[in-house]
């Protein structure tokens, strides 16, 4: 079996992909910029030969490459890279070498917002109201009917980039001044929580592994106010949520990836639907899928890719947290303090790579345990600036 993966040096802790295919026989052929001298030994170890671009985003380039690994190992059977922003180079990859797995058209329903809300309408499940606009005019109109605040958000696009909260029509005309032409994406504001349900499917469109996980705040606030973030996963899952992720999935028809979708619960206890995703919620989120649960997905998704039959059990035994902290802040408490304080739940740490540094910060932390209320004592100790109380 050969599988082609785009970028298998980032995000760093995303190797142990490449690494569980290559157990069990599989040549992982890699494709990325990076310099092979420059990749970590695990990186190099977890693949059966690397082909070197000089940018991924220049899409020639890679398809010449898949293009010598076909001539070198023969048909290529799977095509990944398990993040946002190649997506859309997979799914041409597989559709100009016939390759298994999604193709363009099929990646619709998971690029633009406004797809995804047509989706969850077809589902039955909650949304906000929301239209799509390309002028301030437009723009302008939607909100005399939805009153104010608003979302704007690209129709395209990965974690809030350019996505803000909107309160006034001077802010409205300070957006569309400054907007790139595109479709944009108004939907009226829902005070609440957000609330994902993650995990992975098999090749039928199952979920072997399914999960759930609370953040601290918006991902919008996050970026816009560059304010930190915490992440933790639930040990139970409430009904609603359940009933609600378990349909969308079922309706997406996602089989053998992860999956990764997003609701907001709102103040009045209303569960509504925010986004789709054909891939993990990205950061540490990975590591918090095992550490949470004694589980390795690597090697469930490995099993899956290869068509082997998966059974797992897990029962979700901790609460596991993502804490982040930016390097532009100064915190009450400094790094040694806080692996002193709290070694007897720290999980992993280590500095944090790729395009979300914005929102998950540029360190993360995990910490897992069963009470909720010690993974979130340490949330907040370890995110108390130097101005607060720090307790």
């Amino acid at each position: 079996m050969n599988v082609v993966y785009l970028s298998p040096q980032l995000p760093s802790n995303y190797y142990p992909f490449c690494r569980q295919l290559k157990i069990r026989g599989v040549k992982v052929l890699g494709i990325s910029q990076e310099s092979y001298d420059l990749m970590r030994y695990d990186v190099k170890e977890s693949l059966t030969e690397y082909f070197r671009v000089s940018n991924l985003e220049i899409y020639d380039e890679v398809r010449r490459a898949v293009g010598y690994f076909i001539h070198r190992y023969g048909r290529i059977d799977r095509i990944e890279s398990h993040t946002e922003k190649w997506l859309e180079t997979e799914a041409r990859l597989r559709e100009d070498f016939n390759v298994p797995g999604p193709k363009p058209k099929h990646l619709i329903r998971f690029q633009r917002k406004s797809e995804m809300k047509k989706l969850f309408k077809e589902t039955g499940v909650l949304t906000g109201r929301s239209r799509l606009v390309r002028t301030y005019d437009q723009a302008q109109e939607l909100v005399n009917e939805m009153g104010f605040p608003v979302v704007i958000k690209p129709d395209i696009g990965a974690g809030a980039s350019n996505t803000h909260k909107i309160s006034n029509l001077q802010e409205l005309e300070d957006y569309f001044f400054l907007k790139p032409p595109a479709d944009y994406l108004i939907e009226e504001y829902i005070r609440g929580i957000i609330h994902s349900f993650d995990g992975v499917a098999d090749n039928d469109g199952k979920p072997v592994f399914y999960t759930s996980h609370v953040l601290s705040q918006g991902i919008m606030e996050t970026v816009n106010t560059n304010s930190d973030l915490f992440i933790y996963s639930q040990r139970a899952i409430l009904k609603d949520l359940e009933e609600a992720g378990m349909a969308l999935l079922a309706q997406s028809k996602l089989t053998g990836r992860f999956f990764h979708i997003e609701f907001i619960r709102s103040t009045d206890g209303g569960l509504y639907a925010l986004e789709i995703n054909m891939r993990p919620p990205g950061g540490l989120s990975t590591e918090m899928f095992n550490y949470a649960n004694d589980i390795d997905v690597y090697s469930v998704w490995a099993d899956i890719t290869v068509g082997r039959p998966v059974t797992l059990a897990y029962e979700r035994p901790y609460h596991c947290c993502y804490i982040g902290r930016k390097l532009d802040k100064l915190y009450h408490h400094r790094h040694y303090d806080v692996l002193r304080t709290y070694k007897d739940i720290i999980a992993h740490h280590a500095p944090i790579q790729g395009r979300f540094r914005d929102s998950l910060g540029d360190y993360g932390y995990l910490v897992r345990s069963p009470s909720l209320e010690l993974v979130l004592g340490a949330a907040r100790y370890f995110q108390a600036l130097e101005e607060e109380d720090g307790d």
